[in-house]
């Protein structure tokens, strides 16, 4: 097996982050948005963090799912309106085109992170914590879980962060239409109904579907789950021929894998593969 280590620089992985609390346990990252009495706002810290966290992260050879959630009562309320939004209004054009395009590298990146990311949301989801949860594969929710695309009712465009092209895919223009131009909130039922969301659970089975659906992808085919991550991102926006000429091209490289091989033996000896993402 190849040495994963030669694809890295010099400079060390990060390990330990000011602006979250970042766990692995066995193949499972996990990130804890942890300030809860605000309902885990975002920060210019915490958005560098995550920006750069996503960038490290498929170099991390021992993470094969991340999950994002957040800590008390909320997932995420958004960008804290006293340190973001009180700065902004004082900002120069210069320095708030470098803030915007921050933010949206973090939602580049989740869409870009061939691990698959799993967001949790038992509280509300606002702002650019809706967006966040958006930009997930997964999004599993509790009955008092929460979105609200709010930033029109902030005087800001509601297409923030990418939630102009991500939202119409998952919900369809219409209901994007009404979400990011109304700004108003909805629960868990209507996100449901909507298509929000992957799995709506009870509150005391969040935390068990969840742990069930990261070990199910952390102990699955990786390579062959990051590559279809990477052509459902990559071809959202290309014409048929293209599309199909490039699942051509990556299924017959797939082909070539050990876990494809590692499958037709387990079918023959009537076992279950031992995948191991190769």
């Amino acid at each position: 097996m190849t040495n994963p280590y030669r694809f890295r620089a010099s400079a060390p992985l990060t390990t330990e982050w000011e602006n979250f609390r970042f766990t692995v346990d066995d193949g499972v990252a996990t990130v804890t948005l942890n300030r809860p009495e605000k309902l885990n706002p975002l920060t210019f810290e915490s958005y560098a963090d995550l920006r750069d966290l996503l960038t490290e992260l498929p170099h991390h050879t021992d993470v094969r799912v991340l999950v994002v959630r957040g800590e008390g009562k909320g997932f995420c309320g958004g960008g804290d309106v006293n340190e973001i939004i009180g700065e902004l209004i004082r900002m120069d054009a210069a320095d708030l085109m470098r803030f915007t395009k921050m933010t949206g590298d973090v939602i580049r990146a989740m869409r870009e992170c061939p691990v698959p990311i799993i967001s949790v949301i038992q509280g509300i989801a606002a702002g650019a914590g809706a967006v966040l949860a958006l930009a997930s594969d997964f999004r599993i929710m509790g009955p008092k879980g929460r979105f609200a695309f709010l930033f029109t009712k902030v005087g800001l465009s509601g297409g923030d962060m990418g939630a102009a092209y991500l939202l119409p895919r998952v919900v369809g223009a219409g209901r994007a239409t009404e979400l990011l131009l109304l700004g108003d909130t909805i629960d868990a039922e209507t996100a449901d109904k909507y298509g929000l969301v992957s799995r709506l659970v009870v509150e005391e089975e969040l935390d068990q579907v969840t742990a069930e659906l990261a070990r199910r992808l952390a102990d699955g085919p990786t390579l062959a789950l990051a590559q279809t991550k990477s052509l459902i991102t990559r071809e959202l926006d290309m014409p048929l021929s293209t599309a199909m000429e490039l699942d051509a091209m990556t299924q017959a490289l797939l082909m070539t894998t050990h876990d494809h091989a590692e499958f037709h033996a387990a079918f023959n000896e009537r076992r279950a593969p031992k995948w191991e993402g190769r």
